[in-house]
């Protein structure tokens, strides 16, 4: 499990090193040269989860181990109850955020997609290559040994936390959206998304595909429903709204699928 976790922070890590640099003025570069060159070396460094499972396989188990992983992210077949709450639940959560300061006098924050219309082609790019290719190897992967090992709570918690400080380099990136973000409040939302996450996984049979949607959808409604104000100095109440309904959702989703799983054993027990 070290070495996944390694080579997952290496990846990343060592990609995003030149913009953090560029953050502390240490590499000289341009406004316009940070931005251009911050899309691809992020969107590469997001591949590190996915990376580190894939090496860890080949290491452990030699090359055929990719094919029949991949293999397993085909299944679509997560049931109605999965579907439904990934869509609902993440949805929900951001757009309620998003809406009510608005009845405490605050400004309403214009979607950030062109058009309501391309949420669709977003959807399915955030689910592929905007977060959640991550899952193949936070949840679809490494979930599974922490689960193992420590139980579902604790298991979840700790990727989350994991999860959370592998994301620390971005918050020294300039212009990147995590700059605007309180990292505490970014620890709550990890860990919210991870514990939902561990109930989406079980209540879709383990299919790791399942995991990836969910990623995908909940950074797909982002800039669908804006939570963070791209401001410094702004008092993020959506923000705080947000991270703290995730927060609150993955622990009554994980809460009533841990009291579920006991009274079935109860009742075979």
């Amino acid at each position: 499990m070290i070495f996944v976790f390694f080579i997952t922070f290496a990846w990343s890590w060592i990609l995003w090193l030149p913009l953090v640099l560029c953050g502390f003025g240490i590499i000289p570069l341009s406004k316009e040269m940070l931005s251009a060159l911050s899309i691809p070396a992020i969107g590469i460094g997001a591949f590190g989860p996915a990376v580190g499972a894939l090496c860890s396989l080949r290491t452990t188990k030699g090359k055929g181990a990719i094919r029949t992983y991949l293999k397993s992210f085909l299944s679509l077949k997560f049931g109605w109850k999965a579907w439904i709450a990934i869509f609902i639940a993440l949805g929900a959560s951001t757009a309620v955020a998003w809406i009510i300061p608005e009845f405490f006098g605050e400004a309403r924050l214009s979607t950030l997609l062109p058009s309501y219309f391309i949420f669709p082609l977003y959807w399915l790019l955030m689910v592929f290559v905007g977060g959640g290719q991550e899952e193949i190897g936070w949840r679809g992967y490494i979930l599974p040994f922490l689960e193992n090992k420590f139980g579902r709570w604790l298991g979840s918690g700790i990727l989350g936390l994991i999860w959370a400080f592998w994301h620390l380099p971005l918050w020294f990136i300039p212009g990147v959206s995590q700059t605007y973000m309180n990292f505490g409040g970014f620890i709550m939302l990890m860990l919210g998304y991870s514990l939902f996450y561990s109930w989406v996984r079980e209540a879709s049979g383990k299919r790791p595909l399942a995991g990836m949607i969910a990623h995908g959808t909940a950074n797909a409604f982002v800039p669908l429903f804006p939570v963070v104000v791209l401001s410094v100095n702004a008092v993020q109440v959506r923000y705080w709204i947000w991270v703290s309904l995730t927060l609150a959702i993955g622990i009554v989703f994980l809460l009533i699928s841990t009291m579920k799983t006991k009274a079935q054993k109860e009742e075979t027990g």
